[in-house]
C-alpha cells in the first residue's frame, strides 16, 4: 500500500505544480475561449489542464517503474505501457482539439487511434461474465468492445464537464472506488496487490486531487478535452486491464455480481456522464440538430435550473458518484440485507436532497 500511497502523492503533486505552467502555455496559445451563452463562468478560463494531469501520470508512472514492489508491474505485462501510450495520444488529440476546436470527425478519429492502440498494444477485453459462467471473446469481439468501451467513457466524461470540478470529481472518486476493488479482489484471490489495474486507477485519483485545487469554482484552470478524455480512457482501460489479470476458470469459481465488477463499476462511476451524453444525442438528434450541437440542458445545467448553487451541484454529483461506485464496490465484496437497505437508504435520500428545491428543504429544516 505505500508503493501506491507514494504513487498517488507524486501524480497529485505534479499535476497541481504543473498546472501553472499549463494556464501560461493556454494563453499563450490562445486556447482561452470566450464565453458562451450555455457556460455558467463569467470570465474567460485557460483550457489545457489535461497537460498537466498527462505530466502527472508519467511522473507517477515513472516513480512506480522504479519501486521494488511496483517494478513487477511493467516487467511481467506490457499493460502499462500501452496505457501510456494509449493516454500520450487520446491527450494531445484534446490538447489539438482545445487549441483549435477540431471537428467531431477529426477528434473522434483520434479516439479510434488511441483505443486501436491499447488494442494493437495487448490491453482488450478477453471475456464476458455471464450467469453460471464467462464468454471467451475471440480477437474481433474482444477488440471492437474494447474500442466501444474506451471512446464511449472518454467522451462520457468529456460530456460531463460543464461545472467547475464536475468532471475531475467524479472520476477521481469513481476511480478510487475502483482502485478499492482492484486491490481487494487481489487479496481475496491472494495474489500479488501490485497490479496495473490499481496502480492506474490510483493514479486517476492522484491527477484529478492535484487539479481540483486549480479547477473548483472559481476555476483558474479548466482541465478541457485533452484532460477529460484523458482520465475516461484511463478508466476504462483500467477496468479492460483487470479482466486479463483474471483467468476465465478463476472468475467461474466466484460470484458473478463480483465477476461483473470489472465491467460495471467503471460503467457505474459514468452511468450518470453517459446518460447525460445519450439523452444529448436523442435530444438534439429530434431537433434536427447536429448531437455534437452544445446546448443547456444538460444534467448539471438541470440541477441549477432547480436552484440549487454551482457549488452545491458539483457536491452533489460528486456524491452521487460515490455512492453508487462504492454502493456497487460494498454490495459485492460484503453482501447481505444489512448493505441493500443502507445504500437504497442513502439512494432515496439522495434523490430527495437532489430533486427538491434548495430553500423549500432548507425551511423545512428550519421548521423543524
Amino acid at each position: 500500500m505505500r508503493e501506491y500511497l507514494l504513487t498517488f502523492f507524486v501524480a497529485a503533486s505534479v499535476t497541481y505544480l504543473v498546472v501553472g505552467l499549463a494556464g501560461r502555455f493556454a494563453y499563450w496559445v490562445g486556447a482561452v475561449p470566450p464565453v458562451r451563452d450555455r457556460d455558467v463562468h463569467r470570465e474567460p478560463v485557460p483550457r489545457l489542464g489535461g497537460i498537466a494531469m498527462l505530466v502527472g501520470m508519467l511522473a507517477a508512472m515513472l516513480v512506480a517503474s522504479y519501486l521494488p514492489r511496483l517494478r513487477g508491474v511493467f516487467e511481467e505485462s506490457s499493460d502499462a505501457w500501452a496505457l501510456i501510450a494509449a493516454a500520450s495520444v487520446i491527450c494531445l488529440v484534446g490538447v489539438a482539439d482545445d487549441i483549435w476546436d477540431l471537428s467531431a470527425l477529426t477528434k473522434f478519429a483520434g479516439q479510434l487511434l488511441s483505443a486501436g492502440l491499447l488494442v494493437v498494444l495487448g490491453v482488450q477485453l478477453v471475456w464476458l461474465p455471464l450467469p453460471g459462467g464467462t464468454f471467451i471473446l475471440d480477437q474481433t469481439q474482444g477488440a471492437l468492445l474494447t474500442v466501444f468501451l474506451v471512446v464511449g467513457a472518454a467522451n462520457a466524461v468529456n460530456f460531463i464537464d460543464g461545472l467547475d470540478g464536475l468532471a475531475a470529481g467524479v472520476v477521481g472518486v469513481g476511480a478510487g472506488a475502483f482502485f478499492s476493488y482492484a486491490y481487494l479482489l487481489d487479496v481475496v484471490n491472494e495474489i500479488s496487490r501490485m497490479s496495473t489495474p490499481a496502480l492506474v486507477s490510483i493514479v486517476v485519483v492522484g491527477v484529478c486531487a492535484g487539479l481540483l485545487p486549480h479547477n473548483v469554482a472559481p476555476a483558474k484552470i479548466f482541465m478541457g478535452d485533452s484532460g477529460a478524455m484523458l482520465i475516461g480512457m484511463l478508466l476504462a482501460a483500467g477496468s479492460i486491464s483487470l479482466t486479463g489479470r483474471l483467468p476465465s476458470q478463476d472468475v467461474e469459481a466466484t460470484s458473478f455480481l463480483l465477476t461483473m465488477l470489472p465491467l460495471v463499476l467503471p460503467l457505474a462511476v459514468i452511468l450518470l456522464p453517459f446518460l447525460d451524453m445519450m439523452l444529448a444525442v436523442v435530444r438534439r438528434t429530434r431537433a434536427g440538430r447536429s448531437p455534437f450541437a452544445p446546448d443547456k440542458r444538460h444534467l448539471h445545467h438541470r440541477l441549477l435550473q432547480v436552484g440549487h448553487s454551482p457549488r452545491r451541484a458539483v457536491a452533489i454529483m460528486w456524491v452521487w458518484a460515490g455512492l453508487v461506485s462504492f454502493g456497487v464496490v460494498v454490495i459485492a465484496m460484503v453482501g447481505g440485507w444489512t448493505t441493500y437497505v443502507l445504500v437504497a437508504v442513502a439512494v432515496l435520500v439522495m434523490i430527495a436532497f437532489t430533486t427538491g428545491h434548495p430553500r423549500r428543504l432548507f425551511r423545512r429544516g428550519v421548521n423543524a
